[in-house]
């Protein structure tokens, strides 16, 4: 048995189920949603190269080091984007969230946040994992400021660590979070929820975090 088995997870207008190949198309007009694919410091797959993208992860799931989801609009069944515990190892019970990115017209609403208490309830309440993290580009400013907001803390920089997309090399950030801080970041992403719930009912923006 896996340490992430397949599961599906839902709350307030958003749903993340394991991602397939059934997903390819709606992938692509997700990252289309701005071009997406041509941002230096994301994940995000060229339409060319979404089928790829899918089963690249598929099989890095059933390798057991990652497991991704495609990120739903309960309401319209729209495919906004995608997002993945990876770097999971059983034997500490800890997974990294990551490859996490979302349509443009959903940027900076409820879509992240939800996602991410989604992921964080799943990984500490019922995996129970003692730590989750992070990790992100030294140049992506916004997935580190993303992190930071959610509660994370700072563990420290690999140099030289990947390879971009353009084939430079990146300093890589690394974040965690402990399931001692997790109750109150929970009470945290809930009260952002009630405000978003008061003065954006509908979906309209995300953050990127890779």
């Amino acid at each position: 048995m896996a340490f992430v088995e397949p599961v599906t997870l839902q709350q307030g207008g958003v749903r993340l189920e394991p991602l397939t190949l059934a997903h390819e198309a709606g992938l692509r007009q997700a990252a289309a949603d701005g071009d997406l694919w041509n941002l230096r410091v994301t994940s995000v797959p060229a339409p060319d190269a979404t089928r790829a993208y899918i089963e690249t992860a598929l099989a890095a799931h059933e390798q057991g080091h990652r497991f991704a989801f495609a990120v739903i609009d309960t309401t319209t069944g729209r495919v906004l984007g995608s997002t993945s515990y990876h770097d999971i190892v059983p034997a500490v019970r800890r997974v990294e969230i990551g490859y996490t990115w979302y349509a443009q017209s959903v940027q900076r609403s409820h879509v992240n946040t939800t996602a991410k208490l989604l992921l964080l309830a799943h990984a500490f309440d019922t995996l129970g994992c003692p730590v989750v993290g992070w990790r992100t580009d030294n140049l992506n400013l916004a997935s580190q400021r993303a992190i930071e907001r959610l509660g994370a803390t700072k563990d420290g920089v690999i140099r030289r660590q990947a390879l971009r997309r353009d084939g430079t090399i990146r300093d890589t950030v690394m974040y965690s979070m402990t399931a001692e801080e997790w109750p109150q970041v929970r009470e945290r992403l809930v009260e952002k929820l009630r405000q978003y719930a008061a003065t954006a009912p509908t979906l309209s923006g995300a953050e990127f975090i890779d």
